[in-house]
């Protein structure tokens, strides 16, 4: 009996080629895990997004006020403003002290005579008779209004034989009234008086003017015949 073999192929089974696994390059800051790959039954991830403007609400109540801050640092001054208008008049005030009545006068004479040798020449005086609160100033031959109001001035002179007399009575550099006697073989007195108004630091004095002859008055070292007189006649109110 003839044996009978069957000559099957033989089939073996190989495992298919594996695919290299992927190598992937890293920096040394990178996580040490590699990235994940997705798979093709692997479901992608869905995130939601949501606008939050859509959503505001509406605006809500004022909330309550707050405790104050501390005072900041002053800032400069401003600009002065503009003056605002005139106030009226007060009532009348009650009468003053009159113990505390207001006071200026004084009386000066000179007892030398003088020969003007400048063009013009302050008359200087030598000798006291009144002289409250020490308002004449001797030195310069000038009374110093300390108290304004109105004033009452004098000036007597004596001239002199042949020569010209030529004064002024000065209001600070301003002159008021002229005392004037022409040369004459006489000698003569003359006077002069005047009322001022003066403000509070106002000077009264007596001017030589000299022109083309002498101007001189006269007087010895016995008699006074040169003097200067004034007193306060009324305050300024």
């Amino acid at each position: 009996m003839l044996g009978v073999f069957l000559l099957l192929p033989l089939v073996a089974s190989v495992p298919p080629p594996s695919r290299p696994t992927p190598r992937y390059c890293r920096r040394c800051c990178d996580h040490l895990d590699p990235p994940l790959i997705p798979t093709a039954n692997q479901t992608p991830e869905i995130r939601t997004i949501i606008n939050m403007t859509i959503l505001k609400g509406e605006k809500g109540d004022r909330g309550d006020r707050g405790t104050p801050g501390k005072a900041g640092v002053d800032g400069p001054p401003g600009f002065p403003g503009v003056s605002g208008p005139k106030g009226s008049k007060g009532d009348t005030g009650t009468p003053g002290d009159p113990c505390k009545t207001q006071q200026s006068s004084f009386s000066v004479g000179r007892r030398k005579a003088l020969h003007s040798a400048d063009y013009y020449q302050a008359l200087i005086f030598d000798t006291v008779f009144v002289n409250l609160d020490e308002h004449f100033n001797m030195f310069k031959g000038k009374f110093y209004c300390f108290v304004p109001g109105v004033y009452f001035f004098n000036v007597n002179i004596h001239t002199w034989n042949f020569k010209e007399t030529y004064l002024h009575l000065m209001l600070n550099d301003r002159q008021q009234v002229i005392l004037y006697a022409q040369p004459s073989e006489r000698s003569i007195m003359q006077s002069q008086s005047v009322m001022l108004a003066l403000e509070l630091n106002d000077e009264v004095w007596v001017r030589l003017y000299k022109r083309e002859r002498d101007n001189a008055i006269y007087s010895d070292d016995v008699d006074v015949y040169i003097t200067f007189n004034g007193h306060l006649v009324a305050p300024k109110v």
